[in-house]
Parts: structure tokens; C-alpha cells; sequence
């Protein structure tokens, strides 16, 4: 008996969600068509792309230090200060390089007083020779006697020459116009010779600084336009590229590739960027190259931990077809697996769709 109502429970069970289902089935077939809006995947036939990341680096970057070793009696530099060049920055105590001045006065006016005798003794003697009052010999002491004094002075002169060349470098001034970006010393440390006191960065030029792999990097050319998108500003920016490294020895096996951005007024050193590198080709594709399409993020559908998106079948229905996603660029993200380029997919619908919702294009 309970086997009988066991299976009279399974059979009316299957038989109302039979029932159940082809009334949704129904339902689907007689629904009116959900109107959609269609779009194409951001590559078209003759040019695919490669992407790289970096970040933005200033052209123009000195890091400021001294020859002198001494005590820093004054620093007029923070760190984000705008300065121009030849603005003064730092002051080293200059007591040595005073008292190395010192001496130098004092050996210019010693050698100055033997110069001054040597000289009337040489012109004197000279004179007694004409009238043949001195010998030869001692006329050629007289002159030698007389140069010595000559190259004397002239030594003294060259010493205070490079006391005043020390001096410069007590007071450092800032080589260029720019922006500070690093400080490594306060008032009253030690300043050594060739230790870093500041950097300064001029963010009037910037450039990107990108590792490209070396399946990619024997089609960028120098010259080549490329997009840089920054994701902190969300917007992207033209590009040049101006120099490219044939080298991966110190780069982990990548190469280097620097751009040129034109406008980088509202741009900061360290951002992080992306840069999309074209590539055209004919025909056949380079086997080494993968291929990428990029779709607005809003036509992206999460489920879970997939992702998909609604294309159009040759029945006019909407079909759920999973991808794989890669950079995001903006409001932009790369597919790189799942969509073919240019292939067309639903960007917007009037009505929620699902798997085999009729659809009518607007």
C-alpha cells in the first residue's frame, strides 16, 4: 500500500512539472520580442593590439648633492615645492673653504711681493748688460729668478681660483625648474660628497615607461601612435613612442619601451598607466600574437564567478555565451577568449533577457 502511494506521489510530481515547464515553454514562444540595442567588438579586421603596463616617469629628473662634506646650516626645500632654476635650496658650513680662502690670499700676496722684486732685479740687471756692467751669467739668474716668481703667482691665482669653485657648493641652487619629489638630508646633517640631497622632477614632460613582451616587441617601431590610459584620471591620452630597448638582460626578460606624452599638465610622475600598442596586419595573423577585443563593461553579465554576454543566434533570440576577461581600460574591458573580433553582441535591452528571450533589434 505505501508503495503505491510512493509511486502515485513520483508519477503526479513529474507529471506537474512537465506541465509546469511547457506552460514557461509557452509562455517564452508567445512572449512579445524584448527589443535590443547591438554593438561591435572594439577591433576591426586589419588591426589588432597589445597592451603593456607601466607607469608615467619624468623625462627630466636630477638628483641634487654636493662636493663638499660639512654640516647643512640651511635647507629651503620641501618635498612637493614648486622652484625654478638657480633658486637657492641648501647651505653647508663654509669655515673650512673660508680658512682654505684665507691662505690663498696670503700666498697671492707673498708670491705678489716676489714677483714685484724678481721683476725690478730682472729689468735692473738687464739694463747693466746693455751697458756692460753684468755678466751673461748673472743676467740668466736674474731671469730665472723672474719666472720662478712669475709661476708662483700664477699658482697662488689658480688656488683661490679653486677655493671660489668650493665655494659654489656650500650654497647649491637647483640646476633646473621643477618640482621636488625626494629630500634625503635636514638642517644640521652631515652633507658628504656625491650623497643625494633632493631630487627634482620637471612634470612639464612626462613619459611612459612600459615592459612589452618579446613576442611584441619586433613590431613597435619608434614613431608609433599608441593610447595611454590612466585608470586613477579615468581618460586616455595620445601617445609617441621614443625609444625602445633591444635589450631584456635587467628587465626580467621583457623590454622596455618608453612614450612621449604630449599634454601632461594635469599628469603626475608614478601613475600608473596602460598602453595599447596597433598592430596591422594582412591576412594571416602572427601565430605569437594574441588577439584581443575590448567591450563596454555595462554589456557584461556576472554570475558567480563567470562572466558572460548576450549575442544574437539566426532565430533573432538572445544567447548567454561565456568569456574570459582581461585588462579593463576605463569604462572599456579586454575579452580574450569567447567573442570574436567584430563580432556583434547586445549592448542594451528594453526588457530583462535570458537564454532563448526573443529579441528585436531597434
Amino acid at each position: 500500500m505505501k508503495k503505491y502511494l510512493y509511486t502515485a506521489f513520483i508519477l503526479g510530481a513529474v507529471t506537474l512539472q512537465s506541465c509546469s515547464s511547457d506552460k514557461e515553454k509557452s509562455a517564452g514562444l508567445n512572449e512579445k520580442p524584448i527589443s535590443v540595442t547591438i554593438n561591435k567588438s572594439g577591433i576591426s579586421n586589419d588591426v589588432s593590439q597589445a597592451t603593456a603596463s607601466g607607469k608615467l616617469v619624468a623625462r627630466n629628473t636630477v638628483n641634487v648633492s654636493t662636493r663638499m662634506m660639512g654640516y647643512i646650516t640651511g635647507m629651503r626645500a620641501e618635498v612637493g615645492q614648486n622652484v625654478s632654476a638657480g633658486q637657492l635650496l641648501v647651505s653647508i658650513n663654509a669655515t673650512d673653504i673660508q680658512a682654505k680662502g684665507g691662505q690663498a690670499n696670503a700666498q697671492i700676496s707673498q708670491a705678489q711681493a716676489n714677483y714685484n722684486i724678481a721683476k725690478k732685479d730682472y729689468e735692473r740687471f738687464a739694463n747693466l748688460y746693455k751697458s756692460q756692467s753684468a755678466s751673461q751669467k748673472e743676467l740668466d739668474d736674474m731671469r730665472a729668478r723672474y719666472e720662478m716668481a712669475k709661476a708662483g703667482l700664477d699658482a697662488a691665482n689658480q688656488m683661490k681660483n679653486e677655493v671660489n669653485a668650493q665655494y659654489r657648493y656650500t650654497n647649491i641652487t637647483a640646476p633646473i625648474s621643477g618640482t621636488i619629489t625626494a629630500k634625503y638630508a635636514e638642517q644640521g646633517d652631515m652633507a658628504s660628497p656625491g650623497m643625494p640631497l633632493l631630487t627634482i622632477e620637471s612634470p612639464s614632460s612626462l613619459q611612459a615607461q612600459v615592459l612589452v613582451s618579446e613576442q611584441n616587441i619586433t613590431q613597435i617601431t619608434n614613431g608609433m601612435p599608441v593610447q595611454v590610459t590612466l585608470k586613477s584620471l579615468n581618460k586616455t591620452v595620445p601617445g609617441t613612442v621614443s625609444e625602445i630597448s633591444k635589450s631584456a638582460a635587467n628587465t626580467g626578460g621583457q623590454y622596455m619601451v618608453k612614450i612621449n606624452i604630449a599634454n601632461s599638465s594635469d599628469l603626475l610622475p608614478g601613475m600608473f598607466v596602460n598602453v595599447k600598442f596597433p598592430f596591422k596586419y594582412s591576412g594571416k595573423i602572427n601565430q605569437d600574437f594574441q588577439e584581443s577585443v575590448n567591450i563596454p563593461k555595462s554589456a557584461l553579465v556576472e554570475n558567480g564567478q563567470l562572466t558572460g554576454v548576450y549575442v544574437v543566434s539566426s532565430q533573432n533570440t538572445a544567447v548567454l555565451r561565456w568569456v574570459k576577461v582581461g585588462k579593463t581600460f576605463g569604462d572599456q574591458v579586454e575579452i580574450l577568449s569567447g567573442l570574436k573580433a567584430d563580432e556583434p553582441y547586445i549592448l542594451t535591452s528594453s526588457g530583462r533577457l535570458f537564454n532563448g528571450a526573443k529579441v528585436q533589434l531597434k
